[in-house]
């Protein structure tokens, strides 16, 4: 029988046998993701990465991870120009929607504002939160 190893403490090695199993599995249960990173980088008037967006493209939509602004430009309308660019280019990779999650009141306002809509929730997520999830189409 397989041992069970809880661990805190994975080493990449070990997360790259299950994310490379299940990219496997679906390449031949559904199709292939084409999975591709994508990012928006804020830098500074040194070419320091201040902030931005990461996340990815694949089965079609663009799943945005993390997105970050600087509190001096908040309020700005980074966010939005931020969502803009990647969205822009999710299109071009041939990208029919996009996603996101929050759990922050004041970015959920921002996404709702370029459009998005709330499709899911998790309350107390983290306690005293909701975490909405959005989509787009594009």
């Amino acid at each position: 029988m397989p041992l069970l190893d809880l661990t805190d403490e994975p080493s990449e090695s070990d997360l790259s046998v299950i994310s490379d199993g299940i990219a496997h599995f679906n390449d031949e249960d559904i199709r292939p993701s084409e999975r591709r990173p994508l990012a928006v980088l804020i830098r500074d008037d040194d070419g320091k990465v201040i902030g931005g967006l990461s996340g990815r493209t694949a089965w079609g939509w663009l799943f945005v991870q993390l997105l970050f602004v600087p509190e001096a430009l908040r309020g700005q309308g980074m966010a939005g120009r931020l969502l803009a660019k990647a969205e822009d280019e999710a299109r071009a990779r041939g990208c029919q929607g996009a996603w996101i999650d929050t759990f922050n009141p004041p970015a959920l306002r921002a996404y709702l504002r370029q459009g998005y809509e709330v499709f899911g929730e998790l309350p107390d997520y983290p306690p005293g939160r909701t975490r909405s999830f959005l989509r787009k189409r594009l």
